[in-house]
């Protein structure tokens, strides 16, 4: 097979409010943390087994950032489709730390929201029924700690941000904080 493949897909729960910082150059980032659980019975004892994993997700891109910060809450379910990076940055001491993350940025990152517009009907629009596509690269190395070159960057297009279960009725909100396995 010639080339290679860097593509990861998640479908996991919100462990806490998506975190949006501004960088210098107008760019944001949104920062979430999603948990993801398998589930298993134990052979030896029967009981029932769960491992939940986390997975620090970035997103660069302009109209998933604002979707992002204006539906997404701890316990929301998400799909995401974006691709594995890690970074170099030093932390107060002054060493070498790295980080690695899911990043959705350019055209390649794909957000939809499982629970829909507060947690009611589904979302809409973009790539694959959810939020696709939209913004450029956002970033620089002030800020954020994001160093990686392939941060740094223009201005780019608008996002594909469009709601979908417009015009129909919703069911009333529910404390999800209740129903989260974590």
């Amino acid at each position: 097979m010639a080339g290679s493949v860097n593509k990861v897909i998640l479908v996991g729960n919100l462990g806490r409010d998506p975190e949006v910082r501004s960088f210098q150059n107008g760019g944001k980032v949104c920062n979430l943390r999603i948990a993801t659980s398998e589930n298993w019975k134990d052979r030896s004892t029967g009981e029932r087994r769960e491992k939940t994993e986390w997975h620090s997700v970035a997103i660069f891109q302009e109209g998933l950032v604002r979707v992002a910060e204006q539906y997404l809450r701890k316990g929301s379910k998400v799909y995401i489709e974006g691709q594995l990076q890690t970074r170099k940055w030093q932390d107060q001491s002054g060493a070498d730390r790295y980080s690695t993350e899911v990043v959705l940025q350019g055209f390649s990152g794909t957000l939809v929201m499982l629970d829909g517009r507060d947690g009611g009907g589904g979302g809409g629009g973009g790539q694959g029924g959810g939020y696709g596509g939209g913004g450029g690269d956002y970033g620089g190395g002030q800020g954020g700690g994001y160093d990686d070159p392939g941060y740094g960057g223009g201005q780019g297009g608008g996002g594909g941000a469009s709601g979908g279960g417009q015009g129909q009725s919703r069911p009333p909100a529910r404390d999800i904080d209740d129903e989260i396995p974590f």
